[in-house]
């Protein structure tokens, strides 16, 4: 099975790529047999601020092609989600929507398990919602999601685990969905 993997989040430090890379791990460790993991950074997808002028004078940038055929390669997605001001990334939202500029299905019927997490008790909680409840419109299989609050209390940054029992096996299970 092959799995697309990325945060939603243009950081070099983001908290959201350390919990999808070790989800990932996760993955590929054994909890899916023969997963075949592809972690992405958005940042190789980077284009103008999305506008119906730059689209009608130049079309649609090839990064939005590629972010897009990354996806009809997967068999499965995986996103975490980084919240900012309640809402996507700036830098999300822009691929987002140049690439459902080519179609609105982005997700072109993949499974998916998106997660998100943040420094506070509300753990990317919005972002999430607004991910999960548009993820139908939009061409997903939604089968989990889950959200991480005060991810450096729950995560141990050296070891690059989760040292939180109980939010392991809520990841485990909403990962195992993907099967």
């Amino acid at each position: 099975m092959k799995i697309l993997a990325l945060a939603a989040s243009n950081s070099r430090q983001s908290i959201n790529k350390m919990l999808v890379t070790y989800a990932a791990g996760l993955l590929e460790g054994g909890l899916i047999d023969n997963a075949e993991i592809d972690i992405i950074d958005i940042n190789d997808y980077e284009m103008p601020i999305y506008s119906a002028d730059r689209e009608q004078d130049s079309g649609i940038p090839e990064q939005g092609h590629a972010f897009y055929k990354k996806i009809g390669e997967a068999d499965a997605i995986l996103i975490s989600y980084a919240e900012h001001n309640g809402s996507y990334t700036a830098a999300y939202k822009n691929l987002y929507d140049w690439t459902s500029r080519i179609d609105m299905k982005v997700y072109q019927g993949k499974a998916m398990v998106i997660l998100a997490t943040s420094p506070g008790p509300g753990g990317a909680s919005s972002v999430l919602s607004a991910a999960k409840n548009s993820a139908p419109y939009f061409g997903a299989d939604l089968k989990a999601d889950l959200s991480v609050s005060s991810f450096y209390d729950n995560f141990d940054m050296e070891k690059g685990v989760l040292r939180n029992d109980e939010i392991q096996a809520k990841l485990e299970t909403a990962l195992s969905a993907l099967k």
